[in-house]
């Protein structure tokens, strides 16, 4: 299990890959249990008002979330390029340029503990 970051604006956003041989979470809209890979990770875009408020940089911005919606890969390469693309993504969602966004890609410390 991976944990991918992004950090921008004075706010962060982590998500996890779940890798082959881990059992990911079943839920409804979960990849089928075949992918070898799947990464999980909220959804969120600015809103006028109402949602969550979260200082980004030097302005408040209100947050609405969506329910995760994991996605399934074949290939570590396309898990890890997709993870850090969605990250990317959720921070252009709020107005920062993706290109600014500080990635990174550590071991899920709790579970390599547990086992």
């Amino acid at each position: 299990m991976l944990i991918v970051c992004g950090r921008a604006g004075g706010t962060e956003l982590s998500g996890t890959l779940y890798e082959r041989g881990e059992r990911a979470p079943t839920f409804r809209g979960a990849p089928d249990e075949d992918a070898a890979y799947v990464w999980v990770c909220d959804e969120f875009y600015e809103v006028d008002s109402g949602g969550s408020t979260q200082l980004v940089g030097d302005r408040e911005v209100n947050l609405a979330f969506e329910s995760p919606m994991p996605r399934g890969f074949d290939t570590r390469d396309q898990a890890l390029e997709g993870a850090k693309e969605h990250v990317r993504t959720q921070f252009a969602r709020i107005g920062l340029d993706p290109e600014s966004v500080d990635l990174e890609v550590e071991p899920d410390v709790e579970s390599n503990h547990s086992s």
